[in-house]
């Protein structure tokens, strides 16, 4: 069975085995042009799903960069994404942010509360992915950013007070169908389509995003 968040357009998640994350990692730079680029992986150390990183503690087990120069592995070509698999079939797809898309990241609770306000406002979305730690990302244009303290501070609101977001050059995020450790898999909450392929600009759902914050305070 493949998996799916109730209540949303969510997508076809495929269990964590090697050819469905290499393929999936292969039609994101196919079909969305998106860099993509391989994180570390579980192992199973005495019954227990461990991240790769060999930290017991890890904060984000199988679901990080397992290089510091992953930036510059990143790849949008399909050759090159195989190539990442092929060695490390069971490795965590990662996108990094700051090139084709910023995520705007908040808490679960305010995320699907902003999912319904923009439903009932028409507002075009982008992807969304939920994460087994109870976060939410939404893909809008680079920039965003720059841009978020200036507009959160627009709307009456201090911009450290609320649990709002960007992640821009630099950061990244791990894609569907990544697993964190024990905790599930990346999900989307949105998934990408045609329709979405054109990523909205972060003024476009900074209003409903930081009503939905503030309301989840």
């Amino acid at each position: 069975m493949e998996e799916t968040i109730a209540g949303t357009e969510a997508v076809q998640i495929p269990t964590q085995r090697g050819e469905s994350l290499l393929e999936t990692a292969v039609r994101y730079a196919e079909d969305r042009h998106w860099d993509v680029f391989s994180g570390t992986w579980l192992e199973a150390v005495d019954g227990v799903q461990r991240c790769s990183c060999g930290d017991a503690a890890c904060a984000a087990p199988g679901a990080h960069p397992a290089r510091d120069d992953w930036a510059t592995q990143a790849s949008g070509s399909a050759t090159v994404v195989r190539r990442m698999w092929s060695t490390r079939p069971t490795a965590s797809i990662l996108l990094p942010t700051g090139r084709t898309f910023d995520a705007l990241s908040v808490a679960e609770s305010a995320g699907f509360l902003a999912l319904a306000r923009m439903e009932r406002m028409e507002l075009d979305l982008g992807p969304v992915t939920s994460t087994p730690d109870g976060r939410m990302y939404f893909f809008v244009l680079p920039g965003a950013g720059a841009k978020v303290p200036e507009l959160v501070r627009g709307l009456g609101w201090a911009p450290g007070s609320l649990d709002l977001a960007a992640l821009g050059e630099g950061g990244y995020v791990a894609a569907p169908p990544t697993r964190v450790g024990s905790r599930g898999a990346v999900q989307w909450a949105c998934r990408p389509t045609l329709a979405n392929r054109w990523l909205p600009d972060v003024e476009e759902l900074i209003s409903a995003l930081a009503y939905a914050c503030g309301r989840d305070r």
